[in-house]
């Protein structure tokens, strides 16, 4: 069963979301994070995708305070992403709560070092951010989707996967935000290419019909935002998925 876990994006202390990783589109919702995560436990979520926004732009985490709040008062296990760096952080992701990270823009800037990391920490631990802003082109995207890179997103996900990857978290950007539905197509490209790697889908989600679609397709899970925060995905449309699976 595809696993369902609702990502909560921070900046400046505020749940947001942004149309196609643009800044200027964001908006604000008056969601407290730790209150959000309560909602979320108790409609039987089970991991909580946490984007550190202000960490992803500066290149090292901010919001720690946040992931420490959520693993003091819920059960939730708790994916940390936003400016991984270094060992440091990842080891005080760790020590505040989170139970797995997840890095992209390091895997772009010292391959080797996220590769380490991959054995360090253990390959159930680690997942990586592999995002492109055209599934034609399918380059890679890093430093909170503001840069672009030349790196194929087959080639990089070939060179962790020789290296041990397992989980591997990709978005097309040009559909996270704006329900239009996830791009079935890129992400069976990636399941014929890598069939042994658990894809986490991120970007477009409009509802339970695509949710469905992804789980018959063998995706491993489907993180979701933009439509639960409108009103358009109710969380008891989706018990029928609440199964562990990590």
């Amino acid at each position: 069963m595809i696993q369902v876990i609702p990502s909560i994006a921070i900046r400046k202390g505020k749940v947001v979301k942004m149309r196609k990783g643009d800044p200027t589109s964001e908006k604000a919702y008056d969601e407290n994070p730790l209150d959000l995560a309560r909602r979320f436990e108790d409609h039987g979520i089970e991991v909580v995708h946490v984007v550190d926004l202000d960490g992803a732009e500066r290149g090292s985490p901010k919001n720690y305070h946040v992931i420490e709040a959520i693993a003091g008062y819920t059960e939730l296990k708790i994916d940390f992403t936003g400016g991984i760096t270094q060992d440091g952080d990842i080891s005080q992701a760790f020590e505040r709560g989170a139970d797995y990270i997840t890095a992209s823009s390091i895997a772009v800037s010292d391959p080797e070092l996220f590769a380490s990391w991959i054995v360090s920490y253990g390959r159930e631990k680690i997942t990586l951010g592999a995002d492109v802003t055209d599934i034609d082109t399918k380059k890679i995207a890093f430093r909170g989707w503001q840069k672009k890179s030349e790196i194929h997103l087959f080639d990089h996900l070939g060179y962790f996967y020789d290296r041990g990857l397992k989980y591997v978290k990709s978005t097309d950007i040009s559909r996270d935000g704006v329900m239009e539905g996830p791009a079935f197509v890129f992400y069976q490209e990636i399941r014929e290419r890598f069939p042994e790697l658990q894809v986490l889908a991120s970007g477009g989600v409009r509802g339970v019909d695509d949710i469905k679609k992804l789980h018959d397709m063998g995706v491993f899970a489907v993180i979701f935002g933009k439509a639960y925060y409108e009103g358009v995905l109710q969380l008891k449309d989706l018990e029928q998925f609440l199964v562990k699976t990590r």
